[in-house]
């Protein structure tokens, strides 16, 4: 289960900074000729851009890629693993406390009425 974790955090990581480099090189809207005479809104100079390039379809492909990878590795951690059972307190160990002698509570009722250190 570690290797198939380990391997889906890197393809994971991966498709994360593919998903970024494709984002900055794409251009925006208006970013082309057209928003030089006004029409921001269109994708070229004369009209609305036909199907979607080749940079826009890798970028939706990675996205779906890094949704997918972000949900396994969501299910992957929230699995407990076979061998540790049992809650993190049951590693703790207890000491059983010994009630003290009467001639100790004496002592000890001594020391603070006298307030001298033990």
């Amino acid at each position: 289960m570690d290797i198939l974790f380990t391997i889906t955090l890197t393809v994971h990581i991966l498709v994360g900074l593919g998903v970024i480099g494709l984002v900055l090189m794409q251009h925006g809207k208006g970013a082309d000729m057209g928003a030089a005479f006004g029409s921001g809104s269109s994708g070229s100079l004369f009209g609305a851009t036909g199907s979607a390039n080749f940079l826009s379809r890798m970028t939706a492909a990675l996205a779906t890629a890094f949704f997918i990878t972000s949900l396994m590795l969501a299910y992957m951690a929230n699995q407990k693993p076979a061998a540790a059972g049992g809650s993190v307190m049951d590693a703790v160990k207890t000491e059983a406390v010994v009630p003290a002698t009467p001639a100790q509570q004496d002592a000890q009722d001594d020391s603070k009425a006298k307030n001298i250190p033990k």
